[in-house]
């Protein structure tokens, strides 16, 4: 037998509707979801490298030399994820640890030449699916689809440092 629905208590205000799949911040969570794994594809069973591990990798392969800390800012991760990555990382020899010249805490990761070569597999084959998943797109479109990505982001990241009155909308 069902249960009786409640009323809320409190003062008689309409909430309004959240309809989930038009809700933005869920659709792009959704789409990154499926863009992420659908690439995912093309390295897990070929290289044995999970998402996090792909993105650590994308990041040095550059010939940068960063901190777990500065790989979690540039990829959006949180630390824990960014270090069980450089754990499994560094057990398969896909990446060195170096103490930095000014601070010894402070442990800098490069690329091994092994991670190098799985880098220089991978990247036409991401840039291959990137070209495949735009061409649903004009090259007007391709434009503005950036320029909106950069005010989303810069709003975005003006939020995110944002005190949580100025998030709820009580300023």
């Amino acid at each position: 037998m069902a249960s009786p629905r409640r009323k809320r208590s409190g003062p008689a205000t309409e909430t309004p509707t959240l309809h989930l799949t038009r809700f933005l911040p869920y659709r792009l969570s959704v789409l990154t979801n499926v863009v992420s794994h659908t690439v995912a594809k093309l390295y897990e069973k070929r290289f044995g490298i999970t998402i996090p591990e792909w993105r650590i990798i994308a990041v040095l392969g550059g010939g940068e030399t960063l901190s777990a800390g500065e790989i979690a800012q540039r990829t959006a991760m949180d630390k824990v994820q960014v270090s069980r990555a450089i754990s499994r990382m560094l057990d398969s020899a896909l990446i060195l640890r170096e103490s930095g010249d000014t601070d010894r805490r402070k442990a800098l990761l490069t690329l091994t030449p092994k991670a190098l070569d799985i880098y220089t597999e991978i990247v036409p084959l991401a840039l291959a699916y990137e070209a495949q998943f735009t061409s649903a797109l004009t090259e007007e479109e391709s434009a503005q689809l950036d320029r909106l990505m950069t005010k989303l982001q810069a709003q975005a990241d003006q939020l995110a440092s944002a005190p949580e009155q100025k998030l709820a909308g009580k300023e």
